[in-house]
């Protein structure tokens, strides 16, 4: 996201949060691509923001309900809000549990394995559309060769958001 979207994706971040009676002091890009995660303080929450209609929010917040009903190790909603995706502003927003890096111990190899044998075990029972990946692949095609998407700018061209 370019940096007035970032700024804009933040602040409605932080009101969001706000609204919901947690405290944000300070919000802290962790990632910035098409969607931003943001790190909100002193609340402790883990922010995914994303221009409306172009998130995967929905399935995000669907998927990681069901598997958290498997007992599968996934990051967990937010307890203190709606486990769902909030619109403010034109941006989607879902609230996360905010998990600490920590420094693997030595056994990390060995709950790595089980960690990813037991996403493996809820993934194989949870029922839930996703799109195929070919179908996302050339959906990403054809926005790449829509040239009425782009836009000519000094630094190149940019893409235009529709919506």
């Amino acid at each position: 996201m370019e940096a007035e979207i970032v700024s804009r994706a933040m602040a409605a971040a932080t009101a969001l949060a706000g609204e919901l009676h947690l405290r944000v002091d300070d919000a802290v890009v962790i990632h910035n691509s098409n969607k931003l995660a943001l790190h909100l303080l002193p609340c402790g929450v883990f922010a995914r923001v994303a221009l409306v209609g172009q998130e995967v929010a929905a399935l995000e917040v669907e998927l990681a309900l069901r598997l958290t009903a498997t007992s599968s190790p996934v990051a967990a909603l937010e307890p203190r809000g709606e486990p769902r995706v909030y619109e403010r502003d034109g941006f989607a927003v879902t609230l996360w549990t905010y998990y600490d890096v920590v420094t693997p111990d030595l056994d990390f190899p060995g709950a790595y394995a089980d960690a990813r044998q037991r996403l493996h075990t809820g993934m194989r029972s949870v029922e839930i559309s996703t799109p195929h990946f070919l179908d996302r692949a050339a959906e990403a095609e054809r926005l790449v060769e829509d040239v009425s998407l782009f836009w000519p700018h000094r630094d190149g061209l940019i893409w235009l958001h529709r919506g």
